[in-house]
């Protein structure tokens, strides 16, 4: 991973223009190809960022210039670097990947067990499946034998859809697997998570954790 803190500004060009004026930023370029960039609040979320697979063009050595990223659909996130405060690598190496807690544990379990919940004909390959960048926690087959690859959170949003598409990434260079397409699943949708996975052509499906468990929900339904 790159750290890189500078004083620039920058200015997204794509489906829509977003612009960021002059400040100081914290650029991350991770090993899988990512851009973002950081402001000193927002926890965790980026002022702007560009997913892979993308390629960077810098400016020339010690000067102020124009660093260019650009994605495969020709989006562009072009930063202009007015002082470079610090430049630092470092090599992570691979991440044994997040510990779920116990509910979502479970419903991984309880999914694998139980695969039709994803349509009829569906057909387990294997939970966990590795990957470079972490395992994949459900991949399947549909009923008409095409790959599926399932990510499943307790409460879905934009940050799932973000992995789930690293894996779909990955997933689809292995010609034994290709095509692969994506099912995001949940207790619980966010509705900006639900846009973006529409948007890449990833499904949708909302678990019911008690009736997955058989148990009766007491409220009344109407179907």
């Amino acid at each position: 991973m790159r750290l890189v803190i500078a004083r620039c500004s920058v200015d997204y060009a794509g489906r829509l223009t977003a612009h960021l004026p002059s400040a100081p930023r914290l650029i991350l370029i991770k090993a899988d190809g990512s851009v973002s960039i950081h402001a000193d609040d927002r926890a965790y979320k980026p002022l702007n960022w560009m997913s892979p697979p993308c390629t960077l063009k810098e400016g020339a050595d010690g000067e102020a210039g124009i660093w260019t990223v650009i994605n495969k659909a020709g989006e562009k996130l072009i930063i202009t670097m007015e002082e470079i405060l610090h430049d630092s690598s470092h090599e992570l190496g691979v991440d044994p990947g997040l510990i779920k807690d116990g509910v979502e544990a479970h419903l991984q379990e309880l999914l694998a067990d139980r695969i039709e919940t994803l349509g009829e004909g569906y057909t387990l390959i294997r939970r966990e499946y590795p990957t470079a960048i972490g395992p994949v926690d459900i991949l399947c087959r549909d009923s008409d034998g095409a790959t599926v690859a399932v990510e499943i959170k307790r409460r879905g949003e934009i940050d799932g859809v973000e992995q789930l598409t690293r894996y779909l990434e990955l997933l689809n260079r292995d010609p034994h697997l290709a095509p692969v397409r994506g099912v995001f699943a949940a207790q619980e949708i966010k509705p900006q998570a639900r846009v973006l996975a529409t948007d890449r052509g990833i499904g949708c499906v909302v678990l019911d954790y008690n009736a997955m468990r058989g148990i009766e929900d007491d409220k009344l339904r109407l179907f």
